[in-house]
């Protein structure tokens, strides 16, 4: 685990090894003195803005639906289990704006990509929103820019499927730009968590990139948890959807089992919980759970 302490207490001779353009980033990431690019303003892109921003950075938020930007711009909220004080407080700062303009992704020093990763008619994953995001990320491309997908998706999807498009103008991963993935975590909704507080993985695709990675996002979230790879972290967000979704069908067959009996699964549930290590309760429900659990 690294904390924000722990990135800013190191020196800058333990970047020796660094090229010249990673400790120029590095130190603006540090000093909160970086322009940060949010692609996808929903529900996971937005609160991600609010906490870097009040982290002190300057936040791009961009979306291709010009009635969200332009809300946005006007302080208003279309997402409402965030509440409205989320967008007043952006606009309130002075250091966010709202754009549909992809052009103004260069500006960025890191982009952060939070789009969907639904599935295709043949439930085959569609990554077409990462691609095309990725697309848009390499006609603006520059020397010296972090970009971090957040997006869940099956391992290999930074390396083999976003790296060949951003390195096709010529410039090379880990030396010019940099490139990670961190999954994001949100539970829209929920009230005793919040994405300043939810660890946050870290992998990337070399360990200069891991390195600025984890220092931005250490600005913003209080836990930040390093891995040795992407493809870790991508596979680690997988195995977190692939429990819930495992045990979420277990309970809901239990119930339908436990009915025909005349059991009450839910007297069954609390029994179970008294055993203080080797079981966590999941509850029955009407289908799998959620947005996200069906398709992962």
């Amino acid at each position: 685990m690294v904390s924000t302490a722990a990135v800013g207490s190191q020196s800058t001779s333990s970047n020796a090894g660094f090229p010249a353009i990673a400790n120029e980033l590095l130190r603006k990431l540090r000093d909160c003195n970086a322009t940060i690019a949010v692609v996808g303003m929903g529900y996971v892109g937005l609160p991600l803005a609010r906490a870097l921003n009040s982290a002190g950075f300057e936040v791009l938020g961009f979306d291709v639906d010009p009635h969200k930007i332009e809300m946005l711009n006007r302080g208003e909220n279309y997402l409402k289990h965030l509440g409205d004080d989320l967008t007043h407080a952006l606009v309130r700062s002075g250091r966010f704006q709202a754009t549909a303009d992809g052009a103004r992704l260069g500006e960025a020093d890191a982009i952060l990509l939070c789009v969907p990763t639904p599935l295709g008619r043949h439930h085959e994953p569609d990554l077409s929103f990462v691609l095309n995001s990725t697309e848009l990320v390499a006609s603006t491309l520059r020397r010296g820019q972090l970009v971090v997908l957040e997006s869940t998706t099956f391992p290999g999807t930074t390396r083999d499927e976003m790296l060949p498009i951003l390195e096709r103008g010529g410039l090379k991963a880990g030396e010019d730009f940099f490139v990670a993935y961190s999954p994001e975590r949100e539970d829209p909704g929920r009230r005793d968590a919040s994405t300043e507080t939810i660890p946050k993985l870290v992998g990337g695709v070399d360990p200069v990139s891991t390195r600025l990675a984890v220092t931005l996002y250490s600005k913003a979230i209080k836990q930040v948890h390093e891995v040795r790879s992407a493809e870790v972290a991508e596979a680690a967000k997988l195995l977190e959807n692939i429990y819930r979704a495992v045990n979420i069908a277990l309970v809901n067959e239990l119930k339908t089992v436990l009915m025909e009996m005349d059991i009450d699964v839910w007297e069954v549930i609390s029994a179970a919980a008294t055993k203080p290590f080797g079981f966590q309760a999941f509850y029955p429900g009407p289908g799998l759970g959620g947005h996200c659990i069906p398709i992962d």
